[in-house]
């Protein structure tokens, strides 16, 4: 019997901002590595020419040949990941998945309620473009949302925490920008890969998207439904105490600026991240 074809969703394009990091990668260990492309970090896990690495998310739709590039790079030619893991299923997170699994021949992991989105069976919430924020959020309205269907490619992330092929890592349920986010944490130096539970860029602005301005943020407001679980994901990870942060936007964040920051951003998340206004923000979430 024929597998089932791998599908993205119906209204998957590629967007047409870029930041100015679009393009460049960044060493922040030995073995964690973060790449920007176009306004999303990919994450390589694994020291520089190692045989055993992984891939943390991927990506814009059409960038998959970028992706292959910036990994031969750091890997060697035709080197290929153990394993692709997922924080979430937004578009811009798992953009360039199939060209990657069937290139690779990869399996992919996610959370178990992040699931349906990836394998055809739920859309996210329709993006909020009335949300405060600027640029970015006014164009949401055109960014994909609907599932992506990777069938018997995608398989959910172990119940006893750990993270396969990813040695010393184990994963966090963030919950709050989708019901199945997860974070990445190893314990032993405090390295974070966080995807979206919170970034280092207003991700809503343009101009801060685009300079790559450096601000602790909630997760990007437009595709955000619930502010309050969102908030207890900040919490959770600022009491892990990681000692760095490689966030799913923006520049990478480390020692006291991170630890300063992230503080201040589980204290006072309802006056930082939370909007003013917008279809998915209550009264009750501003306190």
């Amino acid at each position: 019997m024929e597998q089932q074809p791998m599908t993205y969703g119906t209204d998957y394009k590629p967007i047409p901002a870029i930041s100015a990091t679009s393009g460049q990668g960044l060493e922040i260990l030995p073995d964690l590595y973060s790449y920007n492309v176009r306004i999303v970090n990919i994450c390589l896990v694994g020291h520089r020419y190692a045989d055993n690495f992984v891939l943390v998310d991927a990506g814009m739709p059409g960038s998959a040949d970028e992706i292959i590039a910036a990994t031969e790079e750091r890997f060697g030619a035709n080197s290929c990941p153990k394993a692709i893991f997922l924080t979430h299923g937004h578009f811009d997170h798992v953009g360039s998945i199939m060209e990657l699994v069937k290139h690779w021949k990869v399996p992919v992991y996610a959370y178990p309620l992040e699931l349906p989105f990836l394998t055809g069976k739920q859309s996210y919430p329709d993006p909020d473009p009335t949300v405060e924020g600027g640029m970015i959020a006014k164009m949401s309205s055109f960014f994909p949302n609907e599932p992506i269907n990777l069938g018997k490619h995608v398989q959910p992330l172990p119940s006893n925490g750990t993270v396969p092929e990813m040695e010393g890592f184990c994963w966090v349920h963030t919950p709050g920008h989708t019901p199945g986010h997860v974070s990445y944490f190893r314990d032993e130096d405090g390295a974070l890969i966080a995807g979206d539970a919170f970034v280092t860029v207003k991700q809503e602005s343009l101009y801060a998207v685009l300079t790559q301005e450096k601000e602790i943020s909630g997760p990007p407001r437009y595709f955000t439904p619930d502010w309050k679980s969102a908030w207890e994901s900040v919490k959770k990870l600022e009491a892990l105490k990681p000692s760095l942060a490689i966030t799913g936007h923006g520049l990478p964040m480390i020692g006291e600026e991170l630890s300063k920051n992230l503080k201040t951003l589980a204290d006072d998340f309802g006056r930082i991240a939370v909007p003013d206004y917008g279809k998915y923000v209550g009264q009750h979430h501003k306190h």
